[in-house]
């Protein structure tokens, strides 16, 4: 028969419990067995929601404790040296250290390089290789998770990372060799792990290989068939699992693996359908990912149906219905949002939803539409009142994006002559030192937030506590010594969220949290109209900090491509149009700070390489609008006015050119837990802006050195003039705590010293 699965669920609970019970065990305020009962109690209160809602298979081994990659390195004993790991299994403590550097036991060390899942926000620990890496399975905790299902009676599948998948996404250390090497070592550790789900009565397991949705060398291709024949004599049923894109030309490669089952998504790439069906074997299964399992519109189950209804009489029951990836990457339950307007309301789905939508259609499949006529009608309903909405459109938007043309997207000199008049008007050290932009965000800032959101303070008071904490961030950098200071975003709940909030066509939820990495969890806006600024956003916060000092003081903005990234977009216009839309908000943003005596504005865009199309061919489309949408937003500036941009965790090598092509006076990047691996990206391209090198890894807790920094930054002047160089962090302090971040600026600020001397 027609199943309805499931590829994943989200980790962190209705109120975050995961959240809350990790950060308690980092702080010691919560024993490991309080820990593993709290994830204990999520995982089967996960399964029991999924169960109920009608799913024919659950997955098990999608809940994590921090990371499914990390998870995987963990499952086959990929552990770096550094940890002392000396075999057996592998503790938490351990893998806490891999993820962060630092553990309740366990010696420091540092921790694992983290970068973006895809094309998504999600950040995923990356595995390291060695030469001579050995695989072995070092961790239960998979098995006892399937033992745990099974007792609870759940209809489950196992997750796994595929073995191709897992050797793509992990780096070499040390010396340098191809890590496809390492397949006919990693194959027997993945067959050890089939044979033990075998064992436990195991029946179907889901082997996740998303790279089949990239452009794949040669070598990799072949090195699937090799894999997967090896694999195919564990006796259990395996269901290949593809998504985020189309097959394309590793369609074929797919359909012909030995697997039982393939799963495409069909909402990022719906014209691989028919090629996909004509080249599948006639005993394979077809699992069908309708449901969007990465935004947050309701489904139109119309419209899915008679797509579905295609697919069931060329495949029969060979036919499964499921959303298109994992609902990590969706919030939990929209029955959770109490303050929503009822109409937008009635637009959206979240991950609980998104699973009776995938219910819905195979009950329609097999029991007729009758049995969901009231589900289709409703689905009906939403559709019709958002195509008809006039909250959609607005006139005086549409007229000005149609008005932008190449001259507003062009400084008014290039880099050379803005450099020298900035050098000449800002006056700043060699070496100047800043930071990315935000500082810790306090139990008092979060209690005046909630506060006010409340109505238990008014606006006056809220502003007061607010540039109280201003005023804090301006005197503690001016103690630490920095060049350029920031006013610290005590106002800002969210770099995404904040802007969202003030402009015109957005809406918030109360309890649409996403995991993002760990335990941070962010809550992205939706955009479901064009978009507007009605006033400035940010002026008088930045205007006030500025008063407080004689030091630069730089004005701080997310970037157009980074909200449009960060937010659930509509998907009723592109969204090219749609950032374009956010740019001139923005731009007008920009010249409202240099009229107000701003002169180094910070336009962040660190998910600028997240949005770039998995397959090289659609690079340039996205490239070329994604640039001119930063462009917009800030050549309006006069020479003197420094713009500064800011990306973290990304891979520059091969959109280098389009970095450059930002034109940004000044970038900051990580590169702490790279070890400066991204510099050499913009020595090769002879990049001719500044650049600031992060040398402090904010996402651990440990603090780095003052000849751990100057190791970093000499090792920076191979490939950048010191007179181009910065120095700052990683990314922004907010996760950080007072000490730490007094800390860990003033050592940086005396590595800047030292090298200036």
């Amino acid at each position: 028969m027609v199943l309805a699965h499931n590829l994943g669920f989200p980790r962190m609970g209705d109120k975050r419990e995961l959240k809350w019970a990790l950060e308690g065990y980092w702080k010691g305020q919560l024993s490991q067995e309080e820990l593993i009962k709290v994830g204990n109690e999520l995982q089967n209160l996960h399964w029991k929601r999924q169960k109920e809602g009608g799913l024919d298979l659950i997955p098990v081994g999608d809940f994590s404790w921090y990371d499914h990659v990390l998870d995987m390195s963990v499952l086959l004993g990929v552990i770096p040296p550094r940890f002392g790991h000396t075999g057996g299994n592998v503790d938490l403590n351990t893998y806490f250290r891999m993820a962060r550097g630092r553990s309740i036991q366990g010696k420091e060390a540092a921790a694992c390089e983290m970068t973006k899942w895809f094309n998504t926000n999600y950040h995923y620990i990356v595995p390291e290789f060695q030469s001579q890496q050995i695989f072995s399975l070092s961790s239960n905790i998979l098995f006892e998770r399937v033992t745990a299902a099974q007792e609870l009676g759940m209809p489950m599948k196992p997750v796994l990372l595929g073995p191709l998948s897992f050797l793509w996404l992990g780096k070499v250390k040390g010396d340098a060799f191809d890590k496809l090497s390492l397949l006919e070592g990693l194959l027997p550790a993945y067959s050890q792990v089939l044979q033990q789900l075998k064992t436990q009565g195991v029946e179907w397991v889901q082997i996740d290989e998303p790279i089949l949705v990239l452009d794949l060398p040669p070598d990799w291709k072949a090195a699937f068939k090799k894999a997967y024949d090896y694999l195919a004599n564990s006796g259990l049923k395996c269901l290949l699992t593809t998504y985020f894109g189309a097959l394309g030309d590793n369609t074929q490669l797919a359909c012909q693996l030995p697997t039982a089952g393939l799963h495409i998504d069909l909402t990022s790439a719906p014209e691989q359908l028919i090629k996909v069906l004509d080249g599948l074997p006639s005993d394979k299964i077809l699992s069908v990912g309708i449901v969007d399992g990465r935004n947050i519109w309701r489904n139109d189950l119309e419209a899915s149906l008679q797509q579905l209804e295609t697919v069931h009489k060329r495949l029969g029951d060979r036919l499964w219905v499921a959303p298109s990836c994992s609902l990590l990457h969706c919030p939990m339950d929209l029955t959770l949002e109490l303050g929503l307007d009822k109409e937008l309301k009635s637009w959206l789905a979240f991950a609980v939803q998104k699973i009776e939508e995938v219910v819905a259609l195979k009950q329609a499949l097999t029991k007729g539409r009758e049995a969901v006529a009231a589900t289709l009608k409703a689905s009906a309903a939403a559709q019709a009142s958002r195509r008809q909405s006039n909250r959609t459109h607005r006139p005086e938007v549409r007229t000005r994006i149609a008005s932008v043309n190449e001259k507003l997207a062009q400084r008014c000199h290039d880099y050379s002559t803005r450099a020298q008049a900035q050098r000449e008007y800002l006056k700043l050290p060699l070496y100047p030192t800043t930071t990315i932009g935000s500082f810790p965000q306090t139990a008092n800032i979060r209690k005046a937030r909630q506060e006010f959101k409340k109505g238990q303070i008014s606006a006056q008071e809220y502003d007061e506590q607010m540039k109280a904490e201003i005023q804090k961030a301006i005197r503690e950098q001016e103690k630490y010594g920095l060049d350029v200071l920031v006013h610290g975003e005590a106002e800002r709940n969210d770099m995404v969220e904040y802007f969202g909030e003030q402009l015109e066509g957005f809406a918030f939820t109360q309890n649409g949290w996403v995991q993002s990495y760990g335990s941070r969890c962010v809550k992205p806006p939706i955009i479901y109209g064009d978009v507007a600024r009605a006033q400035p956003m940010t002026v008088e916060w930045i205007r006030y900090a500025q008063s407080l000092t004689d030091k630069w003081v730089k004005g701080m903005l997310t970037g157009p491509v980074t909200i449009l990234q960060w937010s659930f977009v509509r998907d009723d216009q592109s969204r090219a149009d749609t950032c374009l839309q956010i740019a001139l908000a923005l731009r007008d943003e920009v010249l409202d700070l240099e009229q107000a005596g701003i002169k180094i504005i910070q336009i962040d865009e660190p998910a600028f390489r997240e949005g770039l199309p998995l397959r090289r061919l659609e690079w340039k489309q996205y490239l070329d609008w994604a640039v001119r949408c930063f462009q917009v937003s800030a050549a309006g500036v006069e020479d003197e006015t420094q713009i500064h941009t800011h990306m973290c965790y990304s891979e520059f090598n091969d959109i280098i050119e389009a970095i450059a092509a930002l034109d940004a006076d000044v970038i900051t990047i990580e590169t702490s837990r790279s070890d400066g691996e991204l510099l050499a990206a913009f020595a090769a391209f002879n990049y001719p802006n500044e650049i600031g090198p992060g040398v402090y890894d904010i996402h651990s807790p440990s603090l780095p050195t003052v000849n751990q920094i100057v190791g970093l930054i000499k090792k920076a002047t191979q490939y950048i003039p010191p007179e181009r160089l910065w120095i700052n962090p990683d990314c922004g302090l907010k996760t950080r705590d007072w000490p730490e971040v007094e800390s860990a600026l003033c050592t940086m600020v005396a590595a800047a010293q030292k090298l200036r001397a």
